[in-house]
């Protein structure tokens, strides 16, 4: 197992415990969704999971190795996070952002080397940015400026990738070309993917394992079509819920009060 979780609990200073006794295993090469409602701790998962915050309780492990037990620059070769997206404030070009990646791998003299401008090469090739690589990140649309930070998270090469809500804000199309470019990664490269999403319907196309958080600290961890229910995203998320199935993926609708129907009054 690459990343090993067991009896995860964290709570903000001040705060009521948001993890609650959270355990389970992942193995190289899988594509997790972590999904739930707004404050079950995605996020806070995800932080916990990049070394970025420490557990109250329990452990995280990374190719065996306690998570807190890594240097940055050693957990920077085995993990790569993409955070959610931002509008940046200085004008790096894309191809600098992307470059960015590559400083766990700097020696002492802080000069690339050709196998680090392949990798920046490479990642800006498989992400289709290498059209716009000098432009200045500022002037990128939402989503191309996610693709840029998932190019610089491909040049650090790790065998990791951490995603935080990598489709907010970002139309149909944008949404679908980064899932297919991670699920391509992940097929291709043996990327092990964790990608916190509010999307149910990509999670339940794209992710292999979903770990489903719920608003009282409960969860659920499985394979994908075992944990997406329509019962249980009805418990978890408190909405009615319509379920339809294409191939071997469900898609499921949140059906709000003012749902059409032959009697609802005109123009509703």
């Amino acid at each position: 197992m690459i990343i090993e979780v067991k009896k995860l609990r964290f709570a903000y200073p001040g705060q009521a415990e948001i993890l609650k006794g959270i355990s389970f295993d992942l193995a190289q090469g899988v594509f997790l969704s972590i999904a739930g409602p707004n404050g079950s701790g995605k996020t806070t998962l995800l932080n916990l999971l990049s070394g970025l915050l420490s557990p109250a309780s329990g452990s995280i492990t990374i190719d065996s190795v306690p998570v807190q037990n890594y240097s940055i620059r050693r957990l920077a070769r085995k993990i790569a996070v993409v955070r959610q997206e931002f509008v940046p404030v200085f004008e790096f070009s894309a191809s600098q952002v992307v470059s960015m990646a590559r400083t766990p791998y700097l020696g002492a003299f802080a000069f690339e080397t050709d196998a680090d401008r392949k990798a920046i090469t490479e990642a800006l090739e498989m992400t289709d940015t290498i059209r716009f690589a000098d432009r200045p990140l500022n002037h990128l649309s939402g989503g191309e400026r996610q693709l840029i930070f998932i190019a610089r998270a491909l040049a650090q090469q790790t065998p990791i990738l951490l995603l935080d809500e990598p489709t907010s804000f970002l139309d149909m199309k944008h949404q679908v070309d980064i899932y297919d470019l991670l699920k391509k990664m992940q097929v291709e490269k043996q990327k092990t993917i964790v990608a916190v999403t509010h999307d149910i319907n990509l999670a339940s196309q794209y992710s292999d394992m979903v770990l489903l958080l719920g608003a009282d600290g409960g969860y659920e961890f499985g394979p994908t079509r075992e944990v997406l229910s329509t019962e249980r995203i009805e418990s978890v998320f408190g909405v009615k819920t319509f379920t339809a199935q294409i191939g071997q993926t469900r898609f499921f609708f949140p059906l709000g009060k003012f749902t059409k129907n032959h009697s609802s009054p005109p123009g509703l």
